[in-house]
């Protein structure tokens, strides 16, 4: 295994903590404590400083009472970019 099979791995890897962080919006917040909240938690330790620089570039869109975060959809053009270089 060489060193772009391990980009390529740790590139496919971020694109499921990114989705799984995504996901996790569409649901409830879990208990405080609880397995699912510290797995989401490393999921958003591991994805923010990424996402937060670019949702300083593009700010949320405001859609009437609703703001729409674009910089995951941004992260995942860049992954997929990125994938396609590495390949």
């Amino acid at each position: 295994m060489g060193i772009v099979d391990i980009i390529r791995i740790l590139l496919w890897a971020y694109w499921v903590i990114l989705l799984i962080r995504i996901l996790s919006t569409w649901f409830p917040a879990p208990a405080p404590g609880s397995p699912l909240r510290r797995v989401l938690d490393v999921t958003y330790a591991l994805t923010e400083p990424v996402l937060s620089p670019l949702r300083k570039v593009l700010p949320p869109v405001r859609m009437g009472m609703v703001g729409l975060d674009l910089s995951p959809i941004i992260a995942f053009v860049i992954l997929i970019v990125l994938l396609q270089i590495v390949r």
